[in-house]
């Protein structure tokens, strides 16, 4: 069951008589030197004025705030109409990432209280983004509980008062874009399959509506020269690979600059034949096509953007399973485009169908900019923790285009080095390489990882972008419940839309 996405409503100065229809109003504060002060007065000044209160009476009753962001403090109002609840809600600087926190502590206090929320935030656009933004993750929820146990109301929404039409749209789109991902994320893999992602995004394209995206999907014969996705996806003979081909691309779009985005998508991973140790690592394994789930959604967001840029998105799915089929240790594979691979181990799958992806996109698709996404390797955790995706490219442009994207929007990621000397862990005795960096004991196999994905790119302008730290989260809390974050969506979408 999903709850329904808040919404948000732009609206003028609200009447007195009007401010019963709300559950609450939030008033908005920041520390300016050693005052606390009210973002919007003419709002606060109308609004308490209705309340017969006045802030220097509030803030005599609680001394102690200081205005921090995600501070809240919260009065219950004694009204004759609905109005209940009255929040001051600290914003600290009013920056970007205080905007962010003070969004998602708002969201968190009302999830699932069902509340329409007269809200008096202003604020520059990208904090009033990133505020909206995080007050609508905060509120996500995905369960499938039996009908006869208790629901949850569902999610509150935001009529504002402040001319915010431009932030409130980009809000929309990203908040629709992040719960289509997490929704993705979260269905089980007993549902879960390539198929039913191929079914999810041509439903996904069809519900734009929009004469700009289409979908091609490839399985079976199709995916004859597909090794890497056809070594780890008929490891499950119900379950077959798929390539899931989304396109933007509007009339009179062929001169425009050509992104070609590669998602891993493997729906289910057991770790295949050399299987997780210890078996508890399987439990998230549903998440490990957050990759595909985020270029698809943010592609189709494109749509209603409209940037000047044409896309087409490889969603490479597949299930890496124990069975007859499976690959074993040892075996050589032919990846798209002729270069032989010896599989070492069965865990490390996801390289395997992203090389099929970016030789393709390489040999065929003749992109302007290649990027691929995917949960790759616990070590880029290891290095950078739960709160940035690691960035791999010899472009430095790129890479600075991209970091600054996630700066503004609240998903980060960070430079890493292609070592060039660590490119011999990569030999085979066998096969054109080994693809887990396994004839040197280097570690850093997240660096190793990506030299072996960049032997596939040809001279592009290419990206690897690591995320299996942030793509999950361990706790519910912040913008994120346990689970799948949708990281890279906001990324993805920000960096499109200030491409062109």
């Amino acid at each position: 069951m999903q709850l329904p996405a808040p919404t948000f409503r732009q609206s003028g100065l609200i009447a007195d008589a009007d401010l019963r229809k709300f559950n609450a109003v939030v008033l908005v504060a920041f520390k300016n030197e050693e005052t606390v002060e009210l973002l919007s007065k003419s709002f606060a000044d109308s609004t308490l004025s209705t309340l017969n209160l006045s802030f220097e009476t509030i803030l005599s009753q609680w001394p102690d705030y200081s205005a921090k962001s995600g501070e809240i403090l919260e009065i219950p109002v004694v009204d004759k109409g609905s109005l209940h609840r009255l929040f001051i809600l600290g914003i600290g600087s009013a920056s970007i990432d205080d905007a962010r926190k003070a969004g998602a502590s708002l969201g968190r206090k009302v999830k699932s209280t069902g509340y329409l929320i007269l809200h008096g935030y202003e604020g520059e656009y990208d904090a009033a983004v990133s505020h909206l933004v995080a007050f609508s993750l905060s509120q996500y929820g995905w369960n499938v509980k039996s009908e006869n146990k208790s629901r949850e109301k569902g999610s509150t929404s935001l009529v504002l008062d402040a001319s915010l039409e431009g932030a409130i749209a980009r809000a929309e789109i990203l908040s629709e874009s992040v719960w289509t991902t997490r929704d993705l994320i979260h269905t089980p893999s007993n549902i879960k399959n390539p198929a039913w992602l191929a079914v999810q995004a041509k439903n996904l394209v069809k519900k734009s509506k929009s004469p700009d995206l289409s979908v091609v999907v490839k399985k079976g014969r199709e995916l004859e020269n597909f090794g890497g996705l056809k070594a780890v996806g008929n490891s499950s003979p119900h379950s077959l690979p798929h390539l899931v081909e989304i396109r933007y691309a509007p009339a009179g779009s062929s001169k425009w600059p050509h992104v070609v985005l590669v998602g891993k998508g493997i729906t289910y991973d057991t770790g295949g034949i050399s299987l997780k140790r210890p078996y508890d690592l399987m439990i998230p394994m549903k998440s490990d096509m957050a990759g595909a789930a985020a270029i698809l959604s943010a592609t189709v967001a494109m749509a209603k953007i409209q940037p000047r840029v044409r896309i087409t998105a490889l969603m490479m799915c597949a299930e890496n399973m124990v069975s007859g089929t499976a690959q074993r240790p040892s075996d050589v594979i032919t990846q798209y485009g002729g270069t032989t691979v010896e599989v070492i181990n069965t865990d490390a799958e996801g390289r395997l169908v992203l090389a099929d992806g970016l030789a393709y996109a390489d040999l065929e698709l003749k992109p302007d900019y290649l990027l691929d996404i995917a949960t790759l390797t616990g070590a880029a955790t290891l290095g950078l923790g739960k709160q940035h995706g690691a960035m791999y490219t010899r472009n430095p442009a790129l890479a600075a285009s991209l970091q600054a994207a996630g700066d503004r929007i609240g998903e980060r990621v960070w430079p890493m080095p292609l070592i060039d000397d660590y490119v011999p862990a990569l030999a085979s005795n066998v096969a054109d390489f080994n693809h887990d960096a396994s004839a040197k004991n280097f570690s850093a196999g997240s660096v190793t990882a990506a030299l072996f994905l960049e032997q596939f790119v040809g001279e592009q302008n290419w990206v690897h972008l690591d995320i299996a730290g942030p793509a999950r989260s361990d706790a519910d809390a912040g913008e994120s419940i346990k689970g799948g974050t949708g990281f890279g969506t906001r990324l993805l979408i920000e960096w499109l839309a200030n491409l062109s």
